[in-house]
């Protein structure tokens, strides 16, 4: 799929130097970033309900977010009636992009793989620890002050719930850890937003990536855009809309037919049908088949050998499940080691992206240290100094927060080193290919140092794994990483002529009112709700209670080096930097390295069969209608996400005003 078809009818940054300023002075304005600034509690909070107290919804979960499409749908609605009675008080399509990439980071850092994992954990610890799991002996000598609480009078109410957080003993004690941690995840910000901007000309100007993900929200904002006057987007639309909304009035009233669409609704018969087969069947028990249409709209804008990859590869790791039952490897612990192979798939994707990457690396840092170089870095985000300045000022305060939490220095840089090469690898998938999930569960930088070196008392030791363990937050998976939403901002500023360097700070500041309003979201519904009793699903206990059971586990079943695993981890390198060699030696080669890389996951399971149906679905437009029938059938898949987005993102907003339970359309 080519870039955005909008973007071809303005092109990115033909103006003058000083003509590009001053659209970027219109873009960025106070009003813009003041409204984002006002929608984010709102935001946090819709977030935090969906996909904690009410556990319906989980926008965070997926590459395209579907309360941020919402709501920049409500803007468009709103600015339309305000042209009708004051024309020069509407927005202008700068304003709506940055108002929606806004919200998007925010919305990022307030889900599920985020700070509702973070603000859980503060106070778990302490609540939690009894006689039988031992933590107190095991592990709270180590518990750093600066990010948890102890203190059982000020956080019982989080855990009963029917009280509220604004009483200042509670207010004071949970600002010192909300705080810490938001200082903290500022400096990862800065150094992410300096990777992305020393990567930003390569991969958007030279090597032409598409950013899928941004082409709904840029057409949706176009000012002249075909796409609301599209009869096939209207016909997606009405076709997706229809399905939501008779399953939304089947919730409310069971007379109503169901369309049975959604994964819950096929889960226990595909587990019972493999249960039930016997040995070794019963290992693929959890199969899901699901119709998601926005997730067969988001299939049909990814590019094809990625569409077959995903849903070949997703089988390719069932079969690996189902030979090593059937050749008894099972009794292995861990095999086949999915997470391993899967954490070194996108290691290996990350490498590539260096490696291709060299020549402007090494010409960035030239310019960066005042040399002759060929590579201009006029008009950047940042210039490349800068770029470099800010990933040692964000790396910097990151190493020092973590040693300061109890970790060791030179285990602090290995995982960060880690976890930026994760950043590099989920950006550049989303960059290049737009997949519509990418989780990468339990395999972050902590696992990884953890099967390299043991858990015994050295070289990591119980100081580092706990730090370790408070570190799970934002390395339990990467559904919502942040990055990504950085840099398909600036690609969004590049189509339309925004500046660059004010998105920046509009995202800096997004990310730091972001994760504030995040928190309060969190705690203010422990409060309310109570973090066990009152809630329709545990989440919010599972996420306080995961990374202490981790950390019990390596303390007191301390093991060394897990050379399976790290075998899992070559192999998955290996296999990847194969993968994409001979997909740059053989043009026809369908095998898409990032397909081996996300179609493991969880994600992957509710989405496969979508994702099959999107690639059918292309083959025989294109094959049979040609490459020009299928870019007439893009607004149908633009129309199938919105129709479900919107329908889908209303009966949520009805659930939560009336309290009452109503239609999830994911997961």
């Amino acid at each position: 799929m080519g870039a955005p078809t909008e973007g071809r009818r303005e092109p990115a940054r033909t103006e003058a130097p000083t003509a590009a300023a001053e659209r970027g002075r219109q873009g960025v304005t106070a009003r813009a970033v003041a409204i984002a600034v006002v929608l984010m509690p709102l935001n946090a909070y819709w977030v935090t309900q969906m996909e904690l107290v009410r556990y319906e919804g989980h926008p965070t979960t997926v590459s395209l977010f579907f309360n941020t499409i919402f709501i920049l749908t409500v803007l468009l609605c709103l600015d339309w009636l305000l042209g009708k009675l004051r024309p020069r008080w509407r927005l202008h399509r700068h304003e709506l992009l940055v108002i929606y990439f806004m919200l998007c980071l925010a919305s990022a850092l307030a889900g599920h793989d985020m700070i509702q994992v973070a603000a859980p954990a503060i106070p778990h610890a302490a609540w939690m620890a009894t006689p039988e799991n031992k933590w107190q002996d095991l592990f709270f000598r180590y518990l750093p002050w600066q990010v948890t609480l102890m203190d059982k009078n000020i956080i019982a109410g989080a855990f009963e719930g029917g009280s509220t957080v604004y009483t200042w003993p509670r207010l004071r004690a949970w600002s010192v850890p909300v705080l810490n941690w938001t200082m903290f995840l500022m400096a990862l910000l800065v150094a992410l937003m300096g990777i992305n901007s020393l990567f930003r000309k390569r991969w958007t100007e030279r090597e032409k990536l598409t950013y899928p993900i941004i082409h709904l929200p840029i057409e949706m904002t176009a000012p002249r855009t075909r796409l609301f006057r599209s009869k096939l987007m209207w016909a997606g639309f009405a076709a997706a809309a229809l399905i939501d909304i008779t399953n939304g009035l089947h919730e409310l009233w069971p007379a109503v037919p169901l369309i049975k669409v959604r994964v819950v609704h096929f889960d226990q018969y595909m587990s019972d049908t493999f249960a039930n087969a016997g040995h070794p069947w019963n290992v693929l028990a959890g199969t899901r088949i699901s119709f998601y249409p926005f997730a067969i709209g988001l299939g049909l804008l990814l590019p094809e050998d990625l569409l077959f990859s995903c849903w070949f590869f997703y089988l390719f790791w069932r079969l690996q499940f189902l030979l090593a039952a059937a050749g008894g490897w099972m009794r292995i612990p861990g095999f086949p080691f999915v997470n391993e192979q899967s954490s070194g798939a996108y290691l290996g994707l990350c490498l590539f992206a260096l490696w291709t990457a060299r020549g402007h690396l090494g010409a960035a840092a030239r310019r960066a240290l005042g040399r002759q170089s060929w590579l201009s870095d006029e008009g950047e985000p940042l210039s490349y100094r800068g770029a470099f300045t800010w990933i040692m000022l964000g790396s910097l305060g990151a190493l020092l927060f973590s040693v300061w939490l109890g970790m060791g220095a030179w285990v602090a840089l290995l995982f960060f080193a880690l976890y930026y090469m994760l950043s590099i690898a989920v950006t550049r998938i989303r960059a290049e290919l737009g997949p519509p999930a990418h989780d990468l569960h339990y395999g972050g930088p902590d696992q990884m140092l953890v099967n390299a070196f043991g858990t015994r008392l050295h070289p990591l030791g119980p100081k580092n794994l706990t730090v370790f363990s408070m570190y799970w937050w934002f390395n339990r998976a990467y559904r919502s990483h942040p990055s990504p939403h950085q840099l398909e901002a600036f690609k969004a500023a590049e189509i339309t002529g925004l500046s660059y360097n004010r998105m920046l700070w509009a995202l800096m500041l997004a990310g730091l009112v972001g994760a504030l309003s995040a928190f309060w979201a969190n705690v203010a519904c422990y409060y309310k709700y109570g973090m066990e009793a009152k809630v329709s699903f545990a989440a919010i206990s599972a996420f306080g209670r995961e990374p202490y059971v981790h950390l019990q586990s390596w303390l007191q079943d301390p093991v060394g080096t897990d050379w399976p695993a790290m075998i899992a981890y070559a192999v998955g390198i290996g296999f990847t930097l194969l993968l994409m060699a001979l997909r740059v030696r053989f043009v026809w080669w369908p095998f898409h390295p990032v397909g081996y890389a996300i179609s493991s996951s969880w994600s992957m399971n509710c989405l496969w069969v979508p994702l099959l149906i999107a690639w059918l679905g292309k083959v025989v437009l294109t094959r049979y209608g040609g490459y020009k029938v299928f870019r007439g059938a893009i607004p149908f898949a633009l129309g199938l996400i919105l129709g479900e987005f919107l329908v889908g993102s209303i009966w949520t907003l009805i659930g939560l005003a009336l309290q009452i339970h109503t239609y999830a359309f994911w997961v």
